[in-house]
């Protein structure tokens, strides 16, 4: 495997670990933010507050996994389980991400209802993350050691 496809594995796995991370504290707290009515502007654009604490340790949780699955593939954590089932976790990983961020461009931009200040963000940083993130999934999913073995 090559050192860039192990670069971008290790940056993706910390990428979606501290995302995870974050969306972990969201069941407890609305931090970074001060309040639940300006986490919903801003980090949900609708509703009145943080969503169930059962959502974020849910989300918190794919997130974690999607982790796991990137750095094993990409080499920089232990591997567990069965190759196959790795890489397509991994593929998974990659197109939902990319759906996420192309989707948030294209849905969040007229189509769904959101408030000024999440559209703002979402343009700014939540979909381009998303985009990169799952474009250096996709670097490790097809392009990783185990992807010689397709």
């Amino acid at each position: 495997m090559s050192g860039a496809v192990r670069v971008a594995g290790a940056v993706v796995a910390g990428a979606l670990g501290a995302t995870g991370a974050l969306h972990a504290v969201w069941a407890v707290t609305p931090w970074p933010l001060k309040t639940p009515e300006e986490f919903a502007d801003v980090v949900v654009g609708a509703g009145e507050g943080v969503p169930p604490a059962a959502a974020c340790v849910a989300v918190a949780g794919l997130l974690g996994t999607a982790a796991y699955l990137v750095g094993a593939e990409a080499g920089v954590l232990p591997e567990a389980g069965p190759e196959r089932l790795r890489r397509a976790g991994v593929r998974t990983v990659a197109g939902v991400m990319l759906a996420r961020g192309v989707g948030g461009l294209a849905l969040f931009g007229g189509v769904l209802e959101r408030s000024e200040r999440f559209r703002r963000m979402d343009r700014r940083y939540y979909s381009p993350l998303c985009l990169a993130l799952g474009a250096g999934a996709a670097a490790v999913g097809w392009r990783g050691s185990s992807a010689t073995n397709c």
